[in-house]
């Protein structure tokens, strides 16, 4: 039987990338609860005013996430001093353009820090959650893990891979009372979108194809994103408390609709495929 899970009410939050958007967001609504935040960077400069209103409660560590020995080095680190309540993987970026116009080292990045560096985390966190019998992984992905655009290939692959990792995680350690949800925010009005994201050099034979749709939507004179980071952070800092926790959750009414819309096509196409899949079988009796 499933031992129950007494929720802590001093946790300790673990969240990499929090210079900016969701991360920031998060981490000081929860630092106004009260809450414990060691928040990852690659630049400490940029969260000092937070070292400095919350020197008890934010411990601030410099990290790479592509830096695979500085993740187990970091975490090693950290659980000699501090119980680790729930990681949220936030860091990533964008990548927009198409397949064909991503340099090499544009597709190894970005797999190396929206992919593998979650990854990463994950396994090197493990040990010291089911030592301490309780933890809750978040992993921020997108409903571009579920839903794919045009001239976003690399972002889908890293979205939809850990995706898939996350869902299989968390049915290896969900008995040892470790909860993993799975965050799939809509457009929001963070810096992912009007500040870091990266766009290939494009190539003149993609001119006017839907690879570069993205170019309006990165204008934000064609329109903001309706997503509200703060209000987006609330409901991920409250999924920390929910039992069971959710698997996936959804973050903008746009974004639900749109998932469920290609969902909905993708089990229409394969409830057209039983006679072909069944004609692969070999015949009863056989």
């Amino acid at each position: 039987m499933k031992k129950e899970i007494k929720m802590i009410k001093n946790q300790t939050w673990l969240i990499t990338g929090v210079s900016s958007g969701f991360g920031r967001a998060m981490t000081t609504q929860l630092l106004a609860q009260g809450k414990t935040v060691i928040g990852t960077v690659r630049n400490m400069t940029k969260v000092q005013d937070l070292l400095d209103q919350y020197p008890e409660t934010f411990i601030g560590r410099t990290l790479d996430v592509t830096d695979i020995n500085a993740i187990h080095q970091l975490i090693d680190e950290l659980t000699k001093t501090y119980q680790i309540d729930v990681l949220v993987n936030n860091a990533g970026y964008g990548l927009f353009g198409a397949a064909e116009e991503l340099s090499d080292a544009e597709v190894e990045r970005i797999i190396a820090t929206d992919l593998t560096g979650s990854i990463q985390m994950v396994r090197a966190i493990l040990p010291s959650m089911r030592a301490q019998g309780h933890g809750r992984l978040i992993q921020i992905s997108s409903y571009g893990g579920q839903v794919a655009f045009p001239g976003n290939s690399m972002y889908h692959a890293a979205k939809f891979g850990i995706e898939g990792f996350m869902e299989s995680v968390a049915q290896e350690v969900a008995s040892f009372n470790i909860g993993v949800t799975i965050v799939e925010p809509g457009g929001a009005r963070t810096e992912f979108r009007y500040g870091s994201a990266q766009v290939a050099k494009a190539l003149p034979a993609y001119e006017g194809n839907p690879a570069h749709a993205f170019q309006t939507m990165l204008n934000p004179e064609n329109g903001l994103a309706p997503g509200d980071p703060a209000r987006m952070a609330s409901r991920i800092i409250e999924s920390a408390d929910r039992e069971p926790a959710p698997l996936r959750m959804v973050l903008g009414s746009q974004a639900l609709q749109s998932t469920i819309e290609t969902l909905e096509k993708r089990v229409a196409d394969f409830k057209t495929q039983t006679k072909l899949a069944a004609s692969t079988d070999f015949p009863a009796g056989e």
